[in-house]
């Protein structure tokens, strides 16, 4: 066990812990007013349910002895045999309860990633059964095949660094299953802006700090791995704001801020998967493709008329997409020996193809079971608040508390 390797995983733990709070101010500060305190109640719940739920049982779903290559046994349940020693299949050098820990906050952002696909309409009784089944059939199982020692996509030799499969893929396809059936907010979408973009960029921020302990401390080690995901994090982000900034400044000839903000977090989502496995000019290209790229995308809710809130689907399912599938273009051996040869580093078509395996397996997956699980919860209890709730407001209808009361009689900001 290495004192050095312990002491950053935990620094990097909390740090993605910290991310979480600034999503809530990032979707907080891009709802309307009315709604400002229950979608950033929405994150700040999801961590302390997965909190919860991960020792009890979700860890061992995910990290447990492998089950037919599909989930993990019970032997962890309870955190029963994680302790202080390491596990020498999961992270060799620090304690077995680091890594659980490490991993839980993963678990613990993927669901609040969701929420703005949904903002301003869930019922809180709804998102709460909703989080809990879906960390436990849809995340464990899925973290399970690609990270998971014996995990079947783990086993093809698909990679996945951070979580562009576990985490971004599947919480855009899981919200674009959420917009679809909850349908679209009441109200003229003019009326849908953001009332507080200050603390958007706020959250932004701190997304950004955060992100250095969610793709740097996924090396589990303080080495060489874990500076180069540092850098090439930070590169793709600030090349992906570059390109958004590029595509608005062609429709629009100005650049906005959410833009702004919007195009590094859409680095940030496709350089996860890649961080640990690409040099830092090829983090140029992804945080490029990604900024254009999901510029674009996020546009395709009007086209196909579903009200992805928060662009959940056109940053992360996109931006996921595009970090995974591009790894088979420019992963390099000489990055991470552990890793293969993309085919512009004369790897060939194979990992591009296990590349694309994962992202249909992640696609089909999460939407799937999302619907599915959608569907039962809205069988049990109802999905949507009423419409009169909606128009009041979701802090006060379900809540009883209002985020700005000088703002009192403004009930449609």
């Amino acid at each position: 066990m290495n004192a050095g390797d312990t002491a950053f995983v935990l620094v990097s733990a909390a740090m993605v812990m910290f991310m979480i709070p600034g999503l809530a101010l990032f979707y907080g500060g891009m709802v309307r007013a009315k709604n400002v305190l229950a979608t950033v109640m929405q994150s700040y719940f999801a961590l302390g349910l997965v909190s919860v739920l991960w020792v009890l049982v979700g860890y061992s779903l995910a990290f447990g002895p492998d089950v037919h290559h599909v989930i993990g046994n019970l032997k962890f349940a309870g955190f029963a045999n994680v302790g202080e020693a390491p596990n020498a299949a999961l992270a060799p050098t620090i304690p077995h309860l680091a890594f659980a820990a490490f991993q839980l906050f993963f678990a613990a952002i993927t669901p609040a990633l969701i929420t703005g696909a949904f903002a301003e309409r869930m019922k809180f009784s709804a998102f709460a059964l909703f989080t809990t089944l879906w960390l436990l059939l849809i995340y464990a199982p899925l973290a399970h095949w690609v990270w998971a020692p014996g995990g079947w996509i783990h086993n093809l030799g698909a990679l996945d660094f951070a979580g562009g499969t576990v985490v971004h893929i599947n919480s855009g396809l899981a919200g674009l299953a959420a917009a679809i059936m909850l349908g679209k907010r009441k109200g003229k979408q003019a009326s849908f802006k953001p009332h507080n973009l200050p603390l958007t960029m706020l959250g932004a921020g701190m997304l950004w700090f955060g992100w250095f302990g969610f793709n740097a401390g996924s090396a589990l080690a303080a080495n060489g791995l874990a500076a180069n995901a540092f850098i090439t994090t930070n590169t793709a982000t600030g090349a992906a704001m570059l390109g958004w900034a590029f595509v608005e400044w062609i429709k629009h000839r100005k650049v906005s801020t959410l833009g702004a903000v919007s195009g590094a977090v859409a680095g940030l989502v496709a350089i996860t998967p890649a961080a640990g496995f690409v040099g830092p000019m090829a983090s140029v290209l992804i945080g490029l493709v990604a900024g254009i790229g999901c510029a674009y995308a996020v546009g395709l809710k009007h086209r196909a008329g579903y009200d992805d809130a928060l662009d959940v689907v056109g940053i992360h399912g996109i931006g996921g997409v595009i970090g995974a599938l591009l790894i088979g273009l420019v992963a390099q051996t000489i990055v991470n020996p552990a890793g293969a040869n993309g085919l512009l580093a004369g790897g060939g078509f194979a990992l591009l193809g296990k590349q694309t395996v994962a992202v249909l397996a992640a696609v089909s997956f999460s939407f799937i079971g999302s619907w599915l699980i959608l569907k039962l919860v809205d069988r049990l209890i109802g999905l949507r608040v009423s419409d009169e709730d909606e128009h009041l407001g979701l802090d006060h209808a379900l809540h009883k508390e209002k985020g700005y009361t000088f703002l009192e009689g403004d009930l449609n900001l």
